[in-house]
């Protein structure tokens, strides 16, 4: 058995928020690991999806990110809806005016051996807007709270500036009317 199974293994017999934040360590200690060698020895394929598809390439690096977590916790029969780093089309962005340091919020609510909802995952993904560049490491929030009214009252009580930025959907919508 690999360590990380046994280590998936033991959060999942803790009990309440615990379970949910182990399983937030676990994703953070991948990610303080595993971020810039992801970026480094994807580059020339990151910054040609960049040219190619723009910030579409920022979700191949976060499913080249992911993809090692997500076999792990698949192993132990830990389940995130949606995968990670999380649904694009709720999701809330904001950042500096001239778009180089922004930050996408996603969450995918993640489950159990027995299908029971643990608690919710929050990926924080930072961002340029002007080349391809991941100005820091992604973050992760753990919550108790599941469903996306009680994420998004959550996120909102955390940040305000999630508060204030608008659902990925009503923000597109808002930019096709202002075409016309």
């Amino acid at each position: 058995m690999t360590e990380a199974l046994n280590m998936l293994q033991g959060i999942l017999k803790e009990r309440g928020e615990a379970r949910i934040k182990g399983i937030a360590h676990f994703i953070e200690e991948h990610i303080a690991q595993h971020w810039e060698g992801v970026l480094v020895n994807n580059e020339e394929k990151l910054q040609k999806a960049y040219k190619e598809a723009g910030d579409a390439a920022y979700g191949t690096y976060l499913n080249l990110l992911f993809l090692p977590v997500h076999r792990q916790l698949k192993e132990a029969g830990i389940t995130p809806e949606p995968r990670f780093p999380g649904e694009f089309d709720i999701s809330r962005e904001w950042g500096n005016e001239q778009e180089t340091h922004q930050q996408r919020w996603m969450w995918s609510t993640v489950y159990g051996p027995q299908e029971e909802a643990i608690g919710t995952i929050v990926t924080i993904i930072y961002h340029d807007h002007t080349q391809y560049r991941v100005p820091q490491q992604p973050e992760v929030l753990a919550l108790t709270e599941v469903g996306k009214e009680a994420v998004v009252n959550a996120l909102s009580a955390h940040s305000p500036q999630f508060a204030q930025a608008l659902e990925f959907t009503v923000e597109y919508e808002l930019y096709l009317k202002s075409l016309q």
